[in-house]
């Protein structure tokens, strides 16, 4: 997943500092010209001023230069309204030394904030909650948190929506749990946004460059939201993983479960599960499913939506995948597919090695980083794998990132 950029080319968190040229920020995203009016402070997009035509040029090209080795690449999927298309929205909350309360992202390779009032790429309704949570604090008397010094209350915003259930949630990112007048609280900013489906605060009081804490405080609703993707019904809690561009999400899936070829006899493996989105739409074409996944909180979720969607032919493993996979082996099972979704690191040769000698007929391989991507399928081709189609998504637009689809046939 694309996130906007929070820290500096050693990879560790800058010194805190606000950015006090933020006072007279532009309250749109797009200048006249189309352009956004944060590009030069807030470096979270790679390509502005450039048309999305010429985006997917780019994107095109780079992904032929690093896979053409492998077969046909073939055109990138692109959105047809490539902007707010972000359904996960996050804002770091700071004051200045004049008084002024800030919200927004990072400037890139600092910890400086830069006060955004709306994003080219965020959802709009979600930028609208965050600019009136804002607009509470003074009144109700609730401090940002400030890095440096530890004191302060409320660190950062997080706001969930359900592209196709229309459901909020608004996270509340604190250094202690208690919020003044909570209930007050609640009931001001849902009196502005009646859409708030609800509200949970995190506990984060560790000096970390971490945005969400370990501990969650439902004050309002559920403390999660559902969302509906292929035919399956998710739910999504604060620290869920869910793709933050759901439109293309379907069509990243759809063909990732069409070049599986299911006909409801095989048995797959989905590695990586996380929350068991792939596995539990794959299920509904497949004789079996297993999903493999180290996070034990994403395995919860995972049996949460399958019993939510009344699936029952997948079962969940707590479990390495590739150690899962190497146990199945050489206890002498088979799969007759594996769906790998690795994160941007992609798979290390352990995993891919795994792979290999349990040997399944067909292996898709959705891939978030073509480079790694790249290197990975270098591996499987020299073990009797050989590449059938690749089919790239544009998940980020106005980013460097895409999504690909990788089909691998194993050879006779």
């Amino acid at each position: 997943m694309a996130e906007k950029k929070k820290l500096n080319q050693t990879g560790k968190a800058s010194r805190h500092k606000v950015n006090h040229n933020t006072t007279n920020a532009q309250p749109h995203a797009k200048k006249k010209d189309g352009s956004c009016a944060y590009a030069k402070k807030c470096g979270g997009c790679d390509y502005q001023g450039i048309s999305y035509e010429q985006q997917l040029e780019m994107k095109q090209k780079n992904l032929k230069k690093l896979l053409s080795a492998f077969g046909k690449v073939e055109p990138i999927v692109g959105m047809k309204d490539p902007y707010h298309y972000r359904h996960k929205v996050h804002a770091t909350f700071d004051c200045t030394k004049k008084g002024q309360i800030v919200s927004g992202t990072y400037k890139e390779g600092t910890h400086e904030v830069v006060d955004i009032v709306s994003c080219q790429i965020e959802d709009e309704q979600a930028d609208a909650i965050i600019q009136d949570i804002k607009g509470l604090l003074r009144s109700f008397k609730i401090k940002t948190y400030d890095e440096d010094t530890g004191y302060g209350l409320l660190r950062h915003v997080l706001i969930r929506k359900g592209y196709h259930t229309g459901q909020v949630m608004v996270v509340l990112v604190l250094g202690s749990p208690i919020l003044p007048s909570k209930n007050n609280f609640v009931k001001a900013i849902r009196q502005k946004h009646p859409e708030i489906s609800t509200v949970v605060i995190n506990v984060n009081n560790k000096k970390t460059s971490m945005v969400l804490g370990d501990r969650n405080i439902t004050v309002y609703g559920k403390g999660f939201i559902e969302d509906e993707l292929c035919g399956c019904t998710f739910r999504i809690s604060p620290s869920s993983f869910y793709q933050v561009n759901p439109q293309q999400t379907e069509y990243l899936y759809e063909k990732a479960i069409a070049c599986a070829g299911l006909n409801g006899k095989e048995k797959v493996i989905d590695a990586y599960c996380g929350t068991g989105t792939i596995g539990l739409i794959a299920a509904k074409h497949a004789g079996k499913v297993i999903g493999v996944e180290l996070n034990k909180d994403a395995i919860r979720d995972a049996i949460t939506n399958a019993k939510r969607n009344d699936i029952h032919n997948i079962t969940f493993f707590n479990e390495d995948a590739g150690e899962f996979m190497v146990r199945m082996a050489d206890k002498g099972e088979k799969a007759d597919v594996v769906i790998m979704d690795p994160p941007r690191s992609g798979s290390d040769e352990a995993f891919l090695s795994s792979v290999v000698k349990l040997s399944p007929k067909k292996v898709v391989y959705v891939s978030c980083n073509p480079e790694t991507l790249a290197r990975d399928l270098k591996y499987l081709t020299k073990h009797k794998y050989k590449v059938m189609e690749m089919t790239p998504f544009d998940l980020f637009p106005m980013t460097k990132h895409v999504e690909t689809v990788a089909y691998l046939l194993r050879l006779k």
